[in-house]
């Protein structure tokens, strides 16, 4: 049995989400960003989820169904769940199963989506993105002796949840699928080929990718779009692999546009603004060091500080991203100096902080923020060391005069943003 679930009951477009690897109907219901994700296409679409066998909800039976049998359990939810004809969003391998069941349905297909998709995941000597066979072995040999480890669930661009999650992550993909289940599922995913039968796809199609995914190359996604007659290619910055999290409105908008032809108007305002990115230096290491409740008081204390130091330098707090913090300034000089205070204001906790800053035009949606310097300032903050603060040019130039003196840190490519980068590190006072 395969399980499914429907919400956007109503709406005249049946849309069906075919997964990646694994996934879980119930559990999924826990991720809030997952969850907005959802909720936005439930408006417009009857949006039709399910588990593929062996993984989630769904029975399992024993080995590892089929690219083939996958597909076809897409024709069986469709026919369970009453839909005649249906869009295809297929994330990650889901989309080769899209690919080709509008291949053999053209007659139920209305179009497909397709969300960091690569034609196949290995690397060949005429396809050069993926693994290469020998590493996809290695995983595959991993997931059977251990099932999902943290490099497995968190590496690859996925990045770390915040601490007090990342054990409720865990046994949530624990729960997916079984060891076995997992190297089954990745050992099948070694054969997938579906370059010949891109030419034959005649619905149309939506090619959607992130410019730094690490998992689905951009290059692939671009090579995939080329070889589907009429497909459409829009690239989203960043650097990691899922659909959600990052821009969530424009995505929504591109699948809203695609599917009922009307592009929605979105609520944006865009205003120039200074992103600060703060993150403490070592905290997985220290995470385990002090045991769980320790490090959430120690993480409070320095969230705490952090926040005061943000509000006192007039800026505005707007998330915390694991273990680190993102604030916006309307003045480049406070964003570097609430930075520094930040530092020395941890720093009796026995933290350090690593801090980038970028001054760019980022966009306002409701309470996000969002935009290319969003991912630019984010960069910048990755590529600074211990209780260092690295700025891009745009922001040593708009501080001359402050009295703040920098120190060249040469030119950088940021990983998921076009273009070398000329970087300054801030000179301690």
């Amino acid at each position: 049995m395969v399980a499914f679930q429907v919400t956007g009951e109503g709406n005249p477009i049946d849309l069906v989400l075919a997964p990646g690897t694994i996934s879980h109907l119930e559990l999924t219901w826990e991720w809030p960003e997952v969850v907005a994700l959802y909720e936005r296409l439930s408006t417009f679409v009857r949006l039709i989820r399910f588990d593929k066998r062996g993984t989630g909800m769904s029975d399992r039976p024993p080995g590892a169904a089929t690219l083939e049998e996958r597909t076809d359990d897409i024709r069986a939810v469709m026919d369970a769940a009453g839909s005649e004809r249906a869009f295809i969003l297929g994330y990650s391998e889901g989309g080769n199963m899209a690919c080709a069941f509008a291949a053999a349905y053209p007659d139920r297909t209305l179009g497909i989506l397709l969300w960091g998709v690569q034609a196949r995941w290995t690397q060949t000597d005429d396809y050069p993105w993926g693994q290469t066979m020998d590493e996809a072995r290695r995983v595959v040999e991993e997931l059977a002796a251990n099932g999902p480890t943290d490099e497995y669930l968190f590496g690859s661009g996925a990045g770390l949840p915040p601490p007090e999650d990342i054990e409720r992550e865990r046994r949530e993909y624990r729960a997916m699928a079984t060891p076995g289940a997992y190297a089954a599922l990745e050992r099948m995913n070694l054969d997938i080929d579906t370059r010949g039968i891109l030419p034959t796809i005649r619905v149309p199609t939506l090619v959607m990718n992130r410019t730094g995914d690490p998992v689905a190359h951009i290059d692939a996604a671009r090579d995939l779009a080329a070889h589907i007659p009429d497909a459409r290619l829009v690239e989203f910055p960043g650097d990691f692999h899922s659909m959600s999290g990052s821009e969530p409105e424009s995505v929504v908008a591109e699948i809203q546009e695609f599917v009922t032809g009307t592009r929605p108007a979105l609520s944006v305002d865009r205003v120039l603004a200074t992103v600060l990115f703060t993150d403490i230096v070592g905290s997985t290491k220290t995470a385990a060091e002090l045991g769980d409740a320790r490090w959430k008081r120690l993480l409070a204390e320095h969230d705490a500080r952090s926040r005061a130091e943000i509000e006192r330098h007039r800026g505005r707090f707007v998330d915390s991203r694991g273990d680190g913090l993102f604030a916006t300034f309307d003045g480049p000089a406070r964003a570097v100096r609430c930075a520094q205070a930040i530092a020395e204001s941890v720093r009796p906790l026995g933290l350090e902080i690593r801090a980038g800053a970028h001054t760019g035009e980022v966009e306002l949606v409701g309470d996000r923020v969002q935009g290319i310097a969003v991912h630019i300032g984010a960069r910048v903050a990755s590529l600074a060391g211990p209780s260092e603060v690295v700025v891009s040019s745009t922001v040593k130039d708009l501080t001359a005069g402050s009295g703040l003196v920098y120190e060249d840190a040469g030119e950088h490519e940021l990983k998921g943003v076009p273009d070398r980068w000329h970087l300054y590190r801030v000179r301690r006072s």
